[in-house]
């Protein structure tokens, strides 16, 4: 899949793997599974070269709001650590 037979970060093993990755383009957000080289000590990942232009096309429909082919799976939220210090409440009874 990748012409790499060591991760070129560290030098360890690799190994294929389904992983998840996420894409922004614009305010939106796409999640899809693809398989990738993962570094076994590092987490560092390596996708082939067709992963990466499916990366650009996703993208570039989010950017340009073109979403007709994505499906919907929920909302997402973005929360500023810095306003939000408060311990989390919990409902004891």
């Amino acid at each position: 899949m990748i012409p790499f037979e060591k991760c070129p970060v560290c030098g360890a093993e690799l190994k294929e793997k389904e992983v998840e990755k996420l894409l922004r383009g614009g305010d939106h957000t796409a999640v899809l599974r693809v398989r990738a080289e993962v570094c076994l000590h590092c987490g560092e990942r390596l996708y082939a070269e067709e992963t990466v232009r499916l990366f650009e096309q996703i993208r570039n429909k989010l950017k340009r709001q073109q979403l007709s082919d994505f499906q919907p799976v929920g909302q997402s939220f973005r929360v500023d650590a810095d306003r939000n210090t408060n311990p989390i409440e919990t409902d004891a009874a």
